[in-house]
């Protein structure tokens, strides 16, 4: 999604487009976008008044957010509606009272946009370690965490805050992103059945490392991680050099086309098979101000054509892979 309304705000302004952070953690996407005019900044002072910005997939603070909607003529906000779930657990929680234990990497910009929510009420923890040096939080404790993490991960801290505090509330529904429990669920399954594993994805994305680290833990003595084909280790005559079973995945937020080609230069001799352990059908729609603006420019430049009534540029939105939609802006 995230993905997706940048390429449609690069279709809609003159540039340049400003995104406050990385759109999403894939360094092959944002050099992509910073191709096309996009300017990545971390302080929206860096901005210049008067510009269209867009607020990264991770989620930001809400100070933040109101200073770009300040200073740009157009914001979108592209946070992902699952860390706005965690968003709305913070500030409800907090409202009632409770002090919060927020399971989150240090300086991720997601558990950086969480805790600005209530930073009054909310302490971050990312090891057992952690929990185990809370002061005591009273009665009222909350648990909830970053969406990216490692269900491994997630699990052991969160044992440890159940031991801690026995009557902490919990949401009814996993905090964890589908996107990165499926991916690693299949990695369980793939793991021991290969001799390497090759994990697609940029240093910086927490469920790529995840992935990386629960290919080791399942088994396999082999794992690459590599942000595309270029980062094969190559044998002298330009091969992929790597033997035996390969098992390939890629974090969540890697273009399927990336996939497509390490697949190709690893050459299979024997075909691939795809391990399936789930079917995910769950959209989220471009951003409701981002649909209003190209559903207007849509009918406006039909109506200068002299032609009927459009039913809005998105409406086969579902369909359009983000990788299909980044291309066609080349």
């Amino acid at each position: 999604m995230a993905i997706k309304a940048l390429t449609w705000m690069v279709r809609s302004f003159e540039g340049p487009v400003f995104c406050y952070h990385e759109i999403v953690h894939n360094r092959v996407v944002v050099d992509r976008f910073e191709a096309l005019g996009v300017v990545f900044v971390d302080d929206i002072d860096d901005v210049p008044e008067g510009r269209p910005i867009m607020l990264s997939a991770h989620g930001t603070a809400p100070a933040v957010v109101d200073a770009a909607r300040r200073r740009g003529s157009f914001v979108v906000d592209a946070v992902c509606p699952l860390v706005t779930k965690v968003h709305h657990e913070v500030r409800s929680r907090a409202e009632k009272g409770y002090t919060i234990v927020y399971i989150g990497h240090d300086g991720h910009e997601e558990a950086v946009g969480t805790m600005a929510v209530a930073p009054e009420a909310i302490h971050r923890v990312e090891h057992v370690a952690d929990v185990e040096a809370l002061p005591d939080l009273g009665e009222h404790v909350a648990l909830l965490a970053q969406t990216t993490l490692s269900h491994r991960d997630w699990a052991a801290v969160a044992e440890a805050a159940h031991a801690r505090f026995p009557e902490i509330w919990t949401p009814g529904r996993s905090d964890l992103c589908f996107a990165t429990t499926n991916r690693q669920a299949a990695m369980v399954e793939l793991a021991p059945r290969c001799d390497a594993i090759v994990v697609i994805g940029s240093a910086n994305s927490s469920n790529t490392l995840a992935l990386e680290r629960l290919a080791r833990e399942s088994g396999c003595a082999t794992v690459l991680r590599v942000n595309s084909v270029d980062d094969l280790p190559r044998r002298a005559d330009g091969s992929a050099d790597l033997m035996g079973t390969i098992g390939v995945t890629a974090g969540a937020s890697a273009p399927e086309e990336l996939v497509a080609e390490v697949i190709a230069a690893l050459n299979p001799t024997n075909g691939t098979e795809t391990l399936r352990v789930v079917d995910e059908d769950e959209y989220f729609p471009p951003p409701r101000n981002l649909r209003d603006l190209i559903a207007a420019v849509d009918r406006f430049a039909s109506f200068g054509l002299g032609g009927p009534p459009t039913r809005g540029a998105t409406t086969g939105d579902r369909d359009v892979p983000a990788s299909d939609a980044l291309a066609a802006l080349r």
